[in-house]
C-alpha cells in the first residue's frame, strides 16, 4: 500500500430512505479526529464484485488523501433493498438525494459533498446536483452517456446491448455473505419487479442536464459523450473539462486533476485547478488548452461542396446529386462506446467510402488542425421521401487510405413526411473531433442513407438528393500558433492502492472481438461482437462471478426492414463455500416494421442449476415519436 497523508479504513455500512429501504455502501474514511469533507459514488453497478476492482483503486486513493469516499447502490441493485429503479427515474434521483441528506448529518461529514459518477451514473450525478445544488459543492462526470437518438435516428448499436445488460445487472441477487438467509425472498421480489424501460428508451432524445455547480468533465475522444462534454463546457461559467486519447472510463491519468477539484471547491485550497485552461484536449500528439469554449482560436472553415470539395461522377444535367447506400453501410463504424481493444477503433474506411458518395479537396498545402464539432449544411431537393443523412469526415493519405475523424446521423421527415415543397437546408452536426490533418492529405466528406448498425435505418429507404451548389461543409479549424507562448500541460501520476487480488480465468476458446460475415447467396450480412469483460473472475473473498455476452446483428443488403439486432447475456455468481450458485440469463432482440420498432426481452433466473424464474417481455413503440 503506497504511503499517503492518512491512514485510511474502510467498512460495509447500510444508508436508510425514508420508505424504510436501505441500500448498501461502502464507506473509506481517513484516520483523523475532524469532520471532513465526503465523495459520493452513486451507481447501480454492483460495488460488491462487478466495480469492486476500480472502487478498490480510487476510493481508498481518495481517503488517504483526507476525503471520506462512499460507493453506493442504488435500489435494488446489489446489496441494496427495494425494486430495481430505471437510471436517470424520479425513484433513482430520490433516493439520490435522501442519500446525500443523511452523509452530511454524519458526524464524520463537515457538511461538503461532492459527486463522482461513470458512465450512466455520470450523468446520474449531474441530475442529482441539479436537485439539490445547496448541498453539493462540485461535481466530476466522466463519460456522461446521453440519449438513445443520434440526430432524431433510433440508435442500434449499443441501445439492445445495454438493455439486456441493465436487466442482468438489476436481476442478479445480493450476496448471502452480507444479507445471510434474506438473500433469497429479495432476489424473488426483485426479479417479479423488473420492468424493463423499452418505451422510455426508444423515445428519449438528447439528454440535456442544466447545472449550477462546478463541474469537471472527462472523456476520451471518440466516446459518444464529447459532444455533450463541450456543450457542457460552453453552457457553465463553472465548468472545466478533460478530453484525452483513453476508451471509455475515469482514467487514472485524470485522478490527480479530480483530486485539484475536489481540494478547490470542497476544502478551499488553491490548487490552481482553476488557472487551468478550461478545456484541455489531446490533439494527435500533444496536450493542448483552451482558455474559455467556445475557443477564439477556434473558427469555422466553410468547405463548399462544389468548391474545396468536389465529388467524381459521371457528368449530369441535373445539378442534384443522388445518395442511396446499400443497407450494410455502415459495419465499418467501429464500436459505439470504445473500451480500448483494437477491434473498437474503425478500420481503413475505403469500404464505406466506396458505400456512399464521397466529396474530396485537394491535398492540403499545410496542415490543418481540428477541434470542435464540424457542421454540415445540405440543400435537399424538394419532395423528397423521409431520409437519414449520414455524414463521415475522413482524412485521405497520400497511398489511399482513409481514416474515419467524425460522423453525424440526421433524420430528415418522419412522420411529417420528407421534403417539402421548395426544398430543405438542413443542418448534420458531426461528432467532436480534435485531430491534425497534415500537409500532402485530402479531407473527405462521405454520404449515406444508412449506418447499420449504429442506427435503425428508415423504413424505406429512397436515398435523398444534395445540391453541392448550395451545400457547405464547416470545420472548426484550430489557429496552428495558438500554443505558442503557452505552458506545456502535464498531469500527476496517482500512487494508487496495488490492484485488487482478482483471479481472471479467460475461456479456453476466446471468440474474436469483431466478426463480420457475408452471405453471398443471401445477400446478407451478420456481424457479431464479444465484449472484453467475459471470463470468470474469482475475489478475495471467495466470490466468482463469470460471464458472457454475445451481441448480433444482420441485415439483407436491399432490405431496410430486415435489419435485426440481439444480444444473449449469461451471468453467473457462485460461493462454492457455501454452496451458493445463482445464474441470470438475458435477451433482447430488436427489429422494425413499417411503424414500430419490436422487442423482445427475455430473463431466465435459476439457483443450482434449477430455474425460479422466467419472464418476457413484449413491447411494440412507435417509430416516430409524437
Amino acid at each position: 500500500m503506497p504511503s499517503y497523508p492518512f491512514h485510511t479504513t474502510r467498512e460495509d455500512v447500510r444508508i436508510p430512505l425514508p420508505d424504510g429501504t436501505e441500500l448498501a455502501a461502502r464507506l473509506w474514511r481517513p484516520v483523523t479526529e475532524g469532520a471532513i469533507p465526503t465523495l459520493l459514488e452513486y451507481s447501480a453497478d454492483r460495488l460488491g464484485d462487478r466495480t469492486a476492482a476500480e472502487d478498490a483503486r480510487r476510493h481508498p486513493w481518495y481517503a488517504g488523501h483526507g476525503y471520506a469516499a462512499v460507493r453506493v447502490d442504488t435500489r435494488g441493485h446489489g446489496d441494496s433493498g427495494g425494486a430495481p429503479a430505471e437510471p436517470g427515474s424520479e425513484r433513482e434521483l430520490s433516493d439520490g438525494a435522501a442519500v446525500v441528506q443523511w452523509l452530511t448529518r454524519r458526524p464524520w461529514c463537515n457538511g461538503r459533498l461532492g459527486l463522482l459518477g461513470v458512465g450512466a451514473a455520470g450523468t446520474t450525478a449531474l441530475r442529482l446536483a441539479a436537485r439539490v445544488p445547496e448541498t453539493v459543492g462540485a461535481v466530476v462526470t466522466a463519460c456522461p452517456e446521453g440519449g438513445h437518438r443520434l440526430g432524431g435516428a433510433v440508435l442500434a448499436a449499443d441501445l439492445h446491448t445495454r438493455l439486456t445488460d441493465l436487466v442482468a445487472n438489476a436481476a442478479l441477487p445480493p450476496d448471502p455473505r452480507r444479507l445471510g438467509d434474506a438473500w433469497r425472498a429479495g432476489w424473488l421480489a426483485r426479479l417479479e419487479s423488473l420492468e424493463p424501460p423499452v418505451d422510455t428508451w426508444l423515445a428519449a432524445g438528447d439528454t440535456t442536464v442544466p447545472v449550477s455547480v462546478p463541474v469537471l468533465a472527462v472523456a476520451g475522444w471518440g466516446d459518444p459523450s464529447c459532444s455533450f462534454v463541450l456543450r457542457l463546457l460552453a453552457e457553465s461559467p463553472t465548468a472545466h473539462a478533460l478530453i484525452g486519447p483513453w476508451p471509455h472510463g475515469l482514467p487514472e491519468a485524470a485522478l490527480t486533476e479530480t483530486l485539484r477539484w475536489w481540494d478547490h471547491w470542497l476544502r478551499g485550497v488553491d490548487t490552481g485547478a482553476l488557472k487551468e485552461p478550461a478545456l484541455r484536449s489531446w490533439i494527435s500528439t500533444r496536450w493542448t488548452g483552451e482558455e474559455a469554449w467556445p475557443s477564439p482560436d477556434v473558427r469555422e472553415i466553410h468547405y463548399d461542396l462544389d468548391g474545396q470539395l468536389s465529388t467524381a461522377g459521371t457528368a449530369s444535367d441535373d445539378r442534384y446529386v443522388h445518395v442511396r447506400s446499400p443497407q450494410h453501410t455502415g459495419l465499418n463504424a467501429g464500436s459505439y462506446v470504445p473500451h480500448g481493444r483494437p477491434a473498437d477503433r474503425p478500420p481503413d474506411q475505403r469500404e464505406e467510402d466506396g458505400r456512399s458518395v464521397c466529396f474530396d479537396s485537394q491535398p492540403l498545402p499545410e496542415p490543418v488542425e481540428l477541434l470542435g464539432a464540424p457542421t454540415l449544411r445540405l440543400r435537399l431537393r424538394e419532395g423528397g421521401a423521409p431520409a437519414q443523412v449520414v455524414a463521415r469526415l475522413c482524412v485521405v493519405g497520400p497511398e489511399g487510405a482513409s481514416e474515419l475523424l467524425s460522423r453525424g446521423v440526421l433524420d430528415v421527415g418522419g412522420a411529417g413526411g420528407g421534403v417539402g415543397e421548395g426544398g430543405a437546408e438542413v443542418e448534420v452536426e458531426l461528432a467532436a473531433c480534435a485531430a491534425t490533418v497534415p500537409a500532402g492529405h485530402r479531407l473527405r466528406l462521405a454520404l449515406s442513407s444508412v449506418y447499420w448498425p449504429w442506427v435503425w435505418p428508415p423504413a424505406d429507404d429512397t436515398g435523398y438528393a444534395v445540391d453541392p451548389s448550395r451545400s457547405t461543409l464547416g470545420l472548426p479549424v484550430r489557429h496552428l500558433a495558438a500554443d505558442i507562448g503557452t505552458a506545456p500541460i502535464t498531469f500527476g501520476t496517482p500512487s494508487l492502492p496495488d490492484l485488487l487480488d482478482i483471479h481472471v480465468t479467460e475461456p479456453l476458446t476466446a471468440r474474436p472481438e469483431h466478426v463480420t460475415v457475408h452471405d453471398i447467396g443471401r445477400h446478407e450480412w451478420r456481424t457479431e461482437l464479444s465484449p472484453a469483460g467475459d471470463g470468470t473472475r474469482t475475489h478475495p473473498d471467495g466470490l466468482v462471478r463469470d460471464e458472457h455476452t454475445v451481441t448480433a446483428y444482420r441485415v439483407l443488403t436491399g432490405a431496410p426492414l430486415s435489419a435485426q439486432a440481439r444480444s444473449d447475456r449469461t451471468v453467473r455468481l457462485e460461493r462454492p463455500d457455501i454452496g451458493w450458485d445463482v445464474t441470470v440469463q438475458t435477451r433482447t432482440q430488436l427489429r422494425c416494421d413499417a411503424g414500430h420498432f419490436i422487442s423482445v426481452v427475455q430473463l431466465r433466473a435459476l439457483e443450482a442449476g434449477s430455474v425460479v424464474f422466467t419472464r418476457e417481455w413484449q413491447h411494440r413503440v412507435p417509430r416516430e415519436r409524437p
